[in-house]
């Protein structure tokens, strides 16, 4: 039977893809990050090991001991967590202090090089599950408004430049001005605090990076997404099509529609 190996974060996303994956029969060998993937992953993959965030070595010494030739990278790892639970083994280190500099693609693009090597190579996870990627054009019952629809343009180029500089993929807008933009605190902090200051109505726009490796960091929405979006009375959430990796999609419009939040994709 044909293997993969998941490098597993936080949230629904590895899960989601070890479910489709199991589907088509297909065995996954899973590393969970202590005290950030959801141990219930277990009941999804054929087999589940733990390793602490920056165990570079440990990670390849179980994928070559699995005889595992192809990874996929799922879920988030929040970026405060560098700062605070990182435990870097020798390998890692040794990376670190090769990087240029310590942005998002600077890391993965490192650590992708140092799988490589070992001719592990790394693949995008939609390539398993294409179908949860954003289709082009309105998903919910409730179109943009005109106003919501200016918002949207005024605010992608700004969510593209912020991608470009590899700051983050996130911008609220409300009446053509940015409430708030992503960075190190993630989306759902960024859309509190731009919720905060718009009191509402607010447009969110998340987008790739110009030159997004699907890999690894692609955009992601989900149930959650749309929930924090109703404690923030936002109006509309606009995504890149092709793009962006929707979760729980049925009940992301079932919530949303019943909201009266409008998501389209761009």
């Amino acid at each position: 039977m044909e293997g993969i190996g998941l490098i597993a974060g936080d949230g629904r996303f590895p899960l989601i893809f070890a479910e489709g994956v199991k589907k088509n029969g297909i065995k996954i060998i899973a590393i969970g990050l202590e005290d950030i993937t959801a141990p219930i992953l277990k009941d999804y993959v054929d087999k589940l090991y733990w390793i602490k965030v920056g165990q570079l070595g440990r990670l390849i010494k179980i994928l070559k001991r699995e005889n595992v030739k192809k990874v996929v990278m799922a879920g988030k790892v929040s970026k405060t967590l560098m700062f605070t639970k990182i435990r870097p083994d020798i390998r890692a280190i040794t990376l670190y202090m090769r990087l240029k500099d310590r942005k998002d693609d600077s890391l993965l693009l490192g650590i992708v090089s140092e799988l490589e090597k070992e001719d592990i190579k790394v693949e995008e996870p939609t390539r398993y599950v294409p179908h949860l990627l954003a289709e082009k054009g309105v998903i919910t019952k409730r179109k943009p408004k005109k106003d919501e629809l200016k918002d949207i343009e005024f605010g992608w180029p700004i969510a593209k430049e912020m991608g470009r500089l590899d700051i983050g993929q996130t911008v609220v807008v409300k009446g053509r001005a940015v409430l708030a933009v992503e960075a190190i605190e993630g989306t759902d902090a960024a859309i509190r605090r731009g919720a905060e200051l718009g009191r509402g109505g607010v447009v969110v726009i998340k987008a790739a990076k110009p030159k997004q490796d699907m890999r690894f960091d692609a955009p992601v929405v989900g149930l959650n997404t749309i929930q924090i979006l109703k404690e923030a009375k936002a109006a509309a959430l606009a995504v890149e099509a092709g793009k962006t990796i929707l979760l729980e999609k049925e009940d992301m419009i079932k919530l949303a529609d019943k909201e009266k939040i409008c998501i389209i994709g761009i």
